[in-house]
């Protein structure tokens, strides 16, 4: 039996659907959108963004930015009320960097979707480099009217992977941003992604006990994906950099659970790319799998999120 304390199922970490049901008492699912915005590596810095993001900014499963957000809420809410008819949602701005507007924009996209029935809260997907302290300020309030939860992209602490991938901040700057929105009582979700170039095993590991250190609110693992018209595609195809085996992405991945305080939301523990625009890893887009092999590996090793972050008198989650 499992008796980690933030699940309810087989799962031996604080999974989002758990947090959700317990702030909320009701199932709660989030419904990507893509509002049309572009991202400030691409446009201001004019170096063509990070190495692995696709055209459509990692939005492959937002809504069409052709549409107004309404028509995407409601086409994406037809689909998932066939399996939770009682939902209540989160809009997720996913696609590329969500607070890169001026404000007026931003005010109009936001409150367009919180207008809309069972919606709860918004996820901001966005960059530590690109929310400026008017926005913080109108997030902070928008805060004190619904759920609001910013996520920005990290992937990695170490200098030399950010350089080769071109992410375009500092960890400074990150790290400054963190701590601005913390300072807003503003819920905070980072991004990380294992199997970066030329990074090893206790690199993945350094990322993810600073970000523990951080006390962050939330995680989101990736798997990195080499797809099709990227720059990443171009240097895969030139160095042929070592990809990780599925295995090797599961016991890094229950190794970084292992650190991770078990406040800390888990949101997402593996990568999940468009099939029809994968190069490599052939064996990421069959997600479920990738999924059960962690909690299989979590059972058999007898652990569970925290495992290494915690002293064994406190009874956060109880070996079985």
């Amino acid at each position: 039996m499992n008796n980690f304390i933030y699940s309810n199922t087989n799962k031996r970490y604080h999974t989002l659907d758990y947090f959700y049901k317990h702030k909320f008492h009701t199932k709660v699912s989030k419904i990507s959108l893509n509002a049309g915005f572009s991202c400030p590596n691409i446009d201001k810095k004019g170096k063509g963004g990070c190495i692995y993001c696709s055209k459509s900014g990692s939005g492959e499963y937002g809504g069409n930015p052709l549409e107004n957000l309404t028509t995407q809420f409601y086409k994406q809410k037809k689909i998932m009320d066939r399996k939770w008819p009682n939902s209540k949602y989160i809009a997720y701005f996913q696609a590329h960097t969500n607070t890169y507007a001026p404000l007026n924009v931003l005010k109009q996209k936001y409150e367009e979707v919180l207008k809309l029935n069972d919606v709860v809260g918004i996820s901001i997907a966005t960059r530590s480099d690109a929310i400026s302290d008017e926005c913080l300020d109108y997030l902070e309030k928008l805060n004190q009217k619904t759920f609001v939860t910013v996520e920005l992209g990290l992937q990695s602490i170490h200098k030399n992977t950010t350089k080769l991938i071109n992410r375009g901040h500092t960890l400074q700057n990150f790290e400054t941003m963190v701590k601005k929105l913390q300072a807003k009582n503003i819920f905070t979700v980072v991004h990380i992604i294992n199997g970066l170039p030329y990074e090893t095993k206790e690199m993945m590991l350094e990322t993810v006990k600073y970000l523990n250190k951080l006390n962050i609110d939330g995680i989101k693992i990736h798997m990195l994906s080499v797809l099709k018209n990227t720059a990443l595609e171009k240097l895969y195809q030139k160095e042929k950099f070592p990809l990780l085996t599925k295995q090797e992405y599961v016991d890094i991945v229950c190794d970084q659970l292992e650190y991770l305080n078990p406040k800390i939301v888990i949101q997402r523990l593996t990568g999940d790319p468009d099939p029809n625009d994968l190069i490599a890893p052939l064996w990421l887009p069959k997600k479920r799998n990738v999924l059960n092999d962690i909690d299989k590996e979590m059972v058999k090793r007898n652990s569970y999120q925290g495992k290494k972050s915690i002293k064994k008198a406190r009874p956060t989650a109880i070996e079985t």
